[in-house]
């Protein structure tokens, strides 16, 4: 019992590599499969650190009651020709911009939502 209690510690005390290294011998040399080796292997310890999101993408949902506004200001943002903005702007919902930061993605959106359009940041 005590060897079994010993390896649940060193199991619990693993960090991701070392877990991913054990899923593949157990996988290569005894043929159980990775999903089952994480059920095994994820007993307990600390939950893992939430990675804070650093891109943005910024879509636009409708045009809204000023579709040739949205239009201009999509044209400006992206720099693509009036034709292409006015694709983009009829296509919606369409991303807008994508894997801006935070500060880009809220400055397109308040730009977007005064010309009038129903603007998310995902």
């Amino acid at each position: 019992m005590a060897d079994v209690k010993a390896l649940a510690e060193q199991l619990v005390g693993l960090t991701v590599k070392e877990v991913q290294e054990l899923a593949d011998v157990l996988k290569n040399e005894y043929g159980i499969e990775p999903a089952a080796a994480a059920v095994v292997v994820s007993g307990g310890g600390d939950a893992p650190a939430v990675e804070e999101k650093t891109a943005f993408n910024v879509v636009l949902k409708s045009a809204g009651a000023s579709k040739l506004n949205v239009v201009k200001v999509v044209k400006d943002l992206t720099g693509l020709g009036l034709k292409e903005a006015k694709e983009l702007v009829d296509g919606a919902p369409k991303s807008v911009k994508e894997g801006v930061s935070k500060a880009e993605a809220e400055d397109l959106k308040a730009k977007l939502t005064e010309a009038g359009a129903d603007v998310e940041i995902q």
